[in-house]
């Protein structure tokens, strides 16, 4: 029975994906959208029922579907994992999915190809499940590849236009050099332990001696996938590009699906960290490194959805900062918070620019409250979440881990506490210039302004309500979240009463985000300040502004020699090659030219050149003898 609940947890998406590939285009698009809605919304309904039995017995579900390789000593199954960690991420996948899916029926009503669409959609989910549950590193890198095809597809799902395929490249080729990294770790743990399941490894670390070199080598590969899979420096410049897909990809994307597989990969991984605290080390400074690297562009994007993409990759050096001082439980805490509130963040930017027929540059917005109220107190309850806010999620989880920053290393805390401030600055900063003071659109878009469509705007309510209760699942004192993941997680600190310690550290943030609040509203409400055009932006500010030249960098270092590689071997070296192999068949074909002159048809000659020949042979048989 289990068994079968599990397969159709999984496989709904699944099927999803084949009615609307092979069925699609011949039913109208509200099935289309309906039946990919409805899959994912099984597996959310299935997600809860593993979740329900779960936190009743606290046992977790080990299913192995048939053994897949024997090779030598090492076995392995293909097998599904159902505990405490992979339910926990299924409910916001599959529920958050689901909104999004709902959401798109709407949003992508007018597109020709919607039942492609769908059928992306369902088999990114898929393939996200597909990671999450898997019981060892190999089904999970099925599940790590396939999230990356899936984004690629979507990346790039307006294909019509170059610079979408062109960021849909970039996001699948800067995730194959994190992966790599995570296939060599694999590769190296699978000889250690002469297996890859999750709790087999774990008991062969915590009952034997493994090598440590090795050990800190595999868990830095793993942590390089990561990177990669979660856009952290210096593999992070791909997810601000992936906003060429549709608002809905961006949302799945960012919230729910592809940017949490490297925090799910470390903190399932957690037994192997902690006994690598030189990559921990790593880890911590280089998500404390992207979150104010991030924060800082953040300040200056005028396109909405890079905004919120560069957001996103702060929040998430947020969550690895947590991951490498060990705090694991913080770091998911905050992932399912983001989740809320980023995906309605990216929903009701979506909103936005469904309501101006494809606007995305706040400098043309202003004044959209009146005409799209539910959007806009959906987005300022999220933003005041994700700014840390009391007493919204973000502010809960976000505390928690500028908590554990603080009693493990001051200048991480520090450097964390500037990455919030900016964060409260640039998101009020979106919200004033959407939203406040005079439309600075064209007039036919000021006439044609109206909130969206109610399969819109209720998955942005429900968003909204998640991203203001949200915090309430580990709340100080109780601590939900933290008992929950106990038998799986090992934390290195203590849980957070609230003593004086603690509440001056919860007044010290929220103080910087009431700065940050304030500072953007001097400067955008009182000032009325209007960010300037791309040509006049000069000085620092234009360095912020193109992203410190890191793509430009890229693009010197890497992909002009390549490309000059390439142009080499296909102007010189190719033809060159060419030449000597073709020079072969003109020597065999002078060879056959003169060659067939010898046929001439003649019995005589043919009878000479016989005598000849016979006589050679007697004649070398008689020297031989």
């Amino acid at each position: 029975m289990e068994t079968n609940l599990a397969l159709l947890l999984l496989l709904s998406p699944f099927v999803g994906f084949l009615f609307n590939v092979f069925f699609g285009k011949k039913v109208s698009k509200g099935i289309s959208g309906a039946i990919g809605t409805l899959t994912v919304l099984v597996s959310f309904l299935m997600s809860i029922c593993f979740f329900a039995q779960l936190n009743q017995d606290g046992k977790p579900f080990e299913i192995t579907l048939f053994d897949w390789i024997s090779v030598h000593n090492f076995k392995l199954s293909f097998g599904l994992l159902l505990d405490q960690l992979s339910l926990l991420w299924l409910l916001f996948v599959t529920g958050i999915g689901s909104l999004i899916h709902l959401y798109s029926i709407s949003y992508m009503h007018d597109d020709e190809n919607i039942h492609k669409f769908f059928a992306y959609l369902n088999l990114f989910v898929f393939f996200m499940i597909t990671l999450v549950i898997g019981s060892n590193l190999l089904v999970m890198f099925i599940g790590w590849e396939g999230v990356g095809l899936c984004s690629y597809l979507l990346i790039g799902f307006w294909y019509k236009n170059q610079s979408y395929n062109d960021a849909a490249k970039k996001a699948f080729i800067m995730n194959r050099i994190g992966d790599l990294g995570f296939l060599i770790g694999i590769f190296i743990l699978g000889s250690l332990f002469s297996t890859l399941n999750f709790v087999e490894m774990k008991q062969a670390l915590t009952t034997g001696n493994a090598d440590t070199a090795l050990l800190t080598v595999a868990a830095l590969c793993l942590f390089i996938g990561a990177c990669g899979k979660s856009a952290q420096l210096p593999l992070y410049t791909w997810l601000p590009d992936a906003m060429a897909g549709p608002t809905p990809v961006s949302a799945l994307i960012h919230a729910a699906t592809m940017v949490t597989a490297g925090i799910f990969m470390v903190t399932r991984m957690n037994f192997l960290f902690d006994l690598t605290p030189f990559v921990q080390n790593i880890i911590a400074i280089v998500g404390a490194s992207t979150a104010l690297v991030a924060a800082s562009i953040g300040l200056l994007q005028n396109d909405i959805k890079k905004v919120l993409a560069y957001s996103t990759v702060s929040q998430l050096g947020l969550m690895f900062l947590a991951l490498g001082l060990g705090a694991y439980n913080v770091a998911v805490f905050h992932v399912i918070t983001h989740a809320f509130f980023k995906a309605c963040l990216f929903l009701g930017s979506g909103s936005v620019i469904h309501g101006l027929h494809g606007e995305q540059d706040m400098r043309k917005m202003g004044g959209l409250r009146k005409a799209m109220p539910i959007t806009f107190w959906t987005m300022m309850i999220s933003t005041l979440a994700i700014a840390g806010i009391f007493p919204f999620a973000g502010f809960w989880s976000k505390d928690e881990i500028l908590m554990v920053a603080f009693e493990h290393n001051k200048v991480l805390w520090v450097v964390a506490s500037i990455a919030s401030i900016m964060t409260a600055f640039y998101m009020f900063r979106l919200m004033y210039l959407t939203f406040f003071k005079d439309f600075r659109g064209t007039e036919e878009q000021k006439h044609h302004l109206h909130e969206s469509p109610s399969l819109i705007t209720i998955p942005l309510i429900i968003l909204a309500i998640l991203a203001f209760v949200g915090g309430a699942i580990n709340l100080p004192g109780s601590n939900w979240l933290n008992h929950f993941l106990e038998p799986i997680l090992a934390t290195k600190h203590e849980e957070h009463a609230l003593g004086t310690h603690e509440y001056m550290l919860m007044g010290i943030a929220l103080a910087g985000a009431v700065f940050g609040i304030l500072w953007a509203y001097a400067k955008y409400i009182k000032q009325a300040f209007v960010p300037k055009e791309d040509a006049e932006i000069v000085g620092v500010s234009n360095i912020i502004y193109n992203k410190y030249y890191v793509d430009e960098f890229y693009t010197f270092l890497i992909v002009r020699p390549l490309n000059s590689l390439s142009n080499f071997f296909r102007t010189t070296l190719e033809p060159a090659l060419g030449k000597v192999v073709f020079s072969f068949g003109t020597v065999a074909n002078g060879i056959g030219t003169q060659g067939k002159k010898l046929q001439t048809g003649s019995i005589g000659l043919y009878l000479f050149a016989f005598v000849i020949g016979v006589g050679a042979i007697i004649t070398y048989l008689f020297i031989a003898k």
